[in-house]
């Protein structure tokens, strides 16, 4: 899972990079920084599902604590 959120976050700044040649090549905002954008919006929502699905089960785990009965 872990990995899966790091692949993201490399694949984000490889967009980034991406956006950032783009404009020092043209000096001006293109129609291919605009889906470059888009790209980075949809890469960024991906993070955010994947770290609240891991934070959920982080909170699953520390919500299942062992149950001890004490018998009288």
């Amino acid at each position: 899972m872990q990995t899966h959120v790091q692949s993201l976050y490399k694949q984000k700044r490889g967009l980034e990079l991406q956006w950032e040649q783009h404009y020092n090549d043209e000096g001006r905002y293109t129609l291919d920084m605009v889906r470059i954008d888009n790209k980075i919006r949809d890469v960024i929502n991906h993070i955010k599902l994947a770290e609240a699905k891991q934070a959920n089960l982080v909170s699953k785990i520390e919500d299942a604590a062992p149950e001890v009965s004490v018998a009288t």
